[in-house]
């Protein structure tokens, strides 16, 4: 996973993270050193097929939401805002002010294009996950508010 901040001026409040998607081991096959077939039962096995989950959503454990039309993306994003700007300190308030608008009407112009996830929790006041295909990509495109994560060092 890569995450990088984009120069766009409309959206300078994103990041952006491309997904892969991979496999997940479905059902573990355990030997347990018993032979089904030669006790005279017959071997079920286990259906070894890897399941194919998108990295980002299976290791974040983000939860898909149903689409939103526009109406309700203005009402989401308006709760939001309320609801990130005291978090912020001074500074960061005036540049979030300053582009969230910018970055609310780039979203809305392609909100058709979007797949929504929250975390886990799947808290109403939580920032939403945006996932989208750039170009015919096979592996999705993840878009986050930048101010409403929290950095940690590693």
């Amino acid at each position: 996973m890569s995450f990088s901040r984009t120069p766009s001026v409309t959206m300078k409040l994103r990041m952006e993270c491309c997904g892969k998607l991979r496999g997940r081991l479905g059902a573990v096959d355990v030997d347990i050193g018993a032979n089904p077939s030669a006790e005279g039962g017959e071997d079920e096995g286990v259906d070894d097929a890897a399941v194919k989950v998108v990295d980002i959503v299976d290791t974040f454990r983000l939860q898909e939401q149903p689409a939103f039309d526009k109406k309700q993306f203005v009402t989401f994003m308006k709760r939001f805002i309320k609801n990130l700007t005291p978090k912020l300190d001074a500074e960061k308030q005036e540049l979030f002010k300053k582009h969230i608008e910018g970055a609310t009407k780039y979203l809305l112009s392609k909100i058709k294009d979007f797949q929504f996830f929250v975390g886990e929790s799947m808290n109403d006041d939580a920032c939403l996950v945006f996932a989208y295909y750039k170009d015919g990509a096979a592996d999705p495109t993840f878009l986050y508010f930048a101010y409403a994560l929290k950095e940690v060092k590693c």
